[in-house]
């Protein structure tokens, strides 16, 4: 299906539910990676799939791109709390309270979730949890100022915004539960800055859990990169159910 994005055009809506008969305990809305310019909601369809065969009800989303209908990021981070709202009713109609529904994604993806899901504008995205797989953007003032400059012009971030866009900008108690897979191989996102994002959770009296896979690089968690697939979604849909599910 499609959902309507801030600007009125259609966006794609990739909905993946459990088996006819089954009702979903939990339910997820994902968004794909490419540095904000590139990507598909076809990219995180095969975890949707998996997910969906677990009893969850998942679904893959597309925002505008870059160049392709978004002129900043604001605009991407506008259609995802489109996307989370037009999910939201969906899963409202199969039953599922907003408490068991979680949002997250894949780098720049998983970046645009966690903003949406920890920053607090007039009107909050509603997220009992968040997955984040090899997650962008964690703590931005971490690189040097020329890096963070050239991350800046390829993320439509204005000039010296950067700490507006750091997720460990928004940390306080109160943050959604949060699941991480990182590999200690990434080399978009340093694990140190993902450590250093998991330890101010914590010490804000967050739930934050970051699994880490040796010498993963970054994507590692796609069918057939390195195996971690099976792995990575398995752990996710425990995540779900026992966490939101059971709550």
């Amino acid at each position: 299906m499609t959902y309507e994005a801030a600007d009125g055009s259609a966006l794609p809506l990739l909905v993946f539910e459990p088996a006819e008969g089954t009702r979903p305990a939990a339910g997820i809305v994902l968004f794909h990676g490419g540095a904000l310019r590139t990507g598909s909601a076809d990219d995180l369809a095969p975890h949707c799939r998996r997910l969906a065969a677990r009893g969850i009800l998942a679904a893959s989303a597309g925002y505008r791109l870059l160049g392709q209908g978004a002129a900043s990021i604001e605009d991407c981070v506008a259609d995802v709390r489109r996307a989370v709202e037009r999910f939201t009713r969906l899963a409202a109609q199969r039953e599922l309270q907003t408490s068991c529904l979680a949002s997250g994604g894949s780098s720049a993806g998983a970046h645009l979730a966690l903003l949406a899901a920890m920053s607090t504008p007039d009107q909050p995205v509603p997220a009992a949890a968040v997955v984040a797989f090899n997650p962008a953007g964690l703590d931005l003032l971490a690189f040097s100022p020329q890096l963070r400059r050239s991350i800046e012009q390829r993320a439509g971030i204005a000039a010296g915004r950067a700490v507006e866009y750091s997720l460990i900008e928004f940390v306080r108690p109160g943050n959604p539960p949060t699941l991480i897979h990182h590999g200690t191989g990434d080399e978009v996102e340093p694990i140190d800055h993902v450590r250093r994002f998991r330890d101010a959770m914590v010490r804000a009296g967050n739930e934050c859990t970051l699994i880490e896979y040796a010498h993963a690089a970054h994507a590692f968690h796609y069918p057939g990169r390195g195996g971690h697939f099976d792995g990575v979604v398995d752990t996710t849909a425990r995540f779900l159910l026992n966490r939101i599910a059971a709550n």
